[in-house]
């Protein structure tokens, strides 16, 4: 199953969320062990170099990126990408971005904590634990 991960997903990982980091992980560690193909939009790499840029340092960013790159495949930005997001009735530029990019690559599904970001969606949207219910029901 191609999966595109939003950001916060990985942030909530990256930042030992609490309530969240347990789940994330978990859906981390599927794509690690090949059991889901996991996908990140490439401005999620962008994003996460400055955060981690900020609050640690460019070396500390430079490894997190590494790590995210040997995990997960990246789904492109290009121009196609950005026009369908620019004319899309996304409220968020950000989010319509992440979508198009998926899409561009084939995804089956996004997994996100910000389900209602997505309601313009014609791809299935999880929660995290909605998608853990989905590979593993029991």
């Amino acid at each position: 199953m191609k999966v595109l991960f939003d950001i916060n997903i990985i942030l909530d990982v990256l930042l030992n969320r609490e309530k969240f980091v347990e789940l994330s992980a978990c859906l981390m560690s599927l794509v690690e062990d090949k059991a889901l193909e996991g996908y990140l939009c490439a401005t999620t790499l962008t994003t996460i170099d400055y955060l981690v840029c900020k609050s640690n340092n460019k070396e500390s960013a430079k490894q997190v990126l590494n790590k995210l790159l040997t995990l997960f495949n990246i789904a492109e930005v290009n121009k196609k990408v950005l026009k369908y997001a620019l004319n899309s009735p996304f409220k968020d530029f950000e989010d319509a971005v992440q979508y198009y990019s998926g899409v561009n690559v084939g995804i089956n599904c996004i997994v996100t904590r910000n389900v209602k970001d997505y309601k313009e969606s014609k791809t299935i949207i999880y929660t995290p634990i909605e998608l853990l219910s989905v590979i593993n029901p029991k």
